[in-house]
């Protein structure tokens, strides 16, 4: 009797999704759609709800989550990049997708489709949109990857759209034009589907609303239409039929009151369309939401601040953090990816920073290290260079001294090296 086939391989599977990565990024929704032909359309079968923008749409996509968790709904939930493990990307009601549940869908759907190409992240995106039929979810809540009109996840008809915050970011694929980036985004609006979204630059708010009201889609704006107003432990959100008072809200920084008054806004026309997120659940879920990698100190202890900070408006939200703190003299690790502006991202930090070490993310194309070092030099800054991540945090927590804050920043991926070197230390402290 034959034996039955090998269950498939996570990693084998992990080292075929990798794999990949050599197509690099494809803006385009042919390949997605085909592959989802192939599979049977898997993302009509539930609801959803689409965000995309430069800065703070995985805040918003993981607030909302939590708060369909703190209102007994299992939604499902695809953000990108991961820190730690791929499954981070696909969750549902906050528990992440199991490896063998990747290895499955993943070998299923080379299966499936055949000869269909795809990338990384589009391959990725329909083992996230098949996983959540298979659990049978009401709802789902999608990050854009890049962009948003050519993006992987633009092909649900979502019952609702998010924009947050815009600021010039991937220049290489969505220009450099605030303009032109905002009509990338805004392709995520569909017909009549209403819009929350984050106040713009002129030039960008024009196009957002222009192609809303092209498509008859309701635009709701932060600070027009809803506001969040008072201290971050005790706010107050106002608009769309919703008036909540002494709110907590779990993520750190003054924008996060924005991020999560985005989040509130969502939930309450989510509400106006009949969803039963109760008053007490959008409490909850503001107040307990948690986002790795963003403003986040290290076990809670104020020595090792984590954040993504990879764009100018990262960079800008990070400078504020630094000054609402009262921190100056830190020791920044900084690393970043090729297709992010340098002088830029660096300018809003060099004011705060005693030191720098320069190493890059391990990604496939990021600025030299020298090249950084060259850029701050002026600034009078202690300046050392590193090819890899560990060796220059290494360096960081050798040199710090009693009450100074060691900062890695300037790239996700960055954080996520310097979070392997933190849990490696943890493990073997000698």
């Amino acid at each position: 009797m034959p034996s039955p086939p090998a269950a498939p391989d996570y990693a084998a599977s992990l080292a075929y999704l990798y794999g990949l990565q050599r197509f690099g990024i494809k803006l385009g929704l042919e390949n997605i759609r085909a592959l989802l032909d192939c599979l049977g359309q898997p993302q009509q079968n539930f609801a959803s709800v689409h965000v995309a923008g430069s800065n703070g749409k995985g805040s918003v996509c993981a607030a909302l989550a939590e708060i369909f968790d703190r209102a007994g709904i299992a939604a499902g939930l695809y953000t990108s990049p991961h820190l730690q493990s791929f499954t981070e990307r696909i969750r549902v009601a906050g528990v992440p997708i199991a490896e063998t549940e990747v290895a499955s869908l993943t070998a299923e759907i080379r299966d499936r489709s055949g000869p269909v190409p795809a990338t990384f992240f589009e391959f990725t995106t329909a083992v996230a949109l098949l996983y959540f039929a298979r659990r049978q979810v009401a709802w789902a809540i999608l990050e854009t990857g890049m962009g948003g009109r050519l993006d992987a996840t633009n092909v649900v008809t979502p019952q609702l759209c998010v924009i947050t915050s815009l600021c010039r970011d991937h220049g290489s694929h969505l220009g450099s034009d605030l303009a032109a980036i905002a009509a990338e985004k805004a392709g995520i609006i569909k017909p009549g589907v209403p819009v929350v979204c984050a106040p713009q630059p002129p030039e960008a708010l024009a196009v957002i609303e222009e192609r809303a009201a092209a498509l008859a889609a309701p635009c709701y704006l932060s600070g027009r239409d809803f506001d969040v107003q008072g201290p971050l432990r005790a706010s107050s959100f106002r608009g769309l039929g919703l008036d909540l008072e002494g709110l907590e809200f779990g993520l750190p920084g003054r924008h996060q009151q924005l991020n999560l008054g985005l989040a509130l806004a969502a939930a309450a026309l989510l509400r106006h369309q009949g969803v039963p997120l109760p008053t007490a659940a959008l409490r909850a879920g503001v107040a307990k939401v948690r986002w790795p990698g963003r403003l986040e100190w290290w076990q809670d202890r104020r020595e090792i601040l984590l954040d993504g900070a990879h764009n100018e408006g990262g960079a800008r939200v990070l400078a504020d953090y630094l000054a609402d703190e009262k921190l100056s003299g830190v020791r920044w690790v900084v690393g970043i990816k090729a297709d992010k502006a340098m002088t830029e991202l660096l300018a809003p930090l060099l004011p705060f920073t005693a030191a720098f070490y320069c190493t890059r993310p391990p990604v496939d194309a990021a600025h030299d290290p020298q090249a950084i070092a060259a850029a701050v030099r002026s600034s009078g800054s202690a300046v050392a260079v590193f090819e890899e991540p560990a060796a220059a945090l290494a360096a960081a927590l050798a040199d710090r001294r009693p009450g100074e804050t060691v900062l890695v920043a300037g790239s996700l991926f960055l954080v996520a090296a310097a979070r392997d070197y933190l849990l490696t230390l943890q493990k073997d402290p000698a």
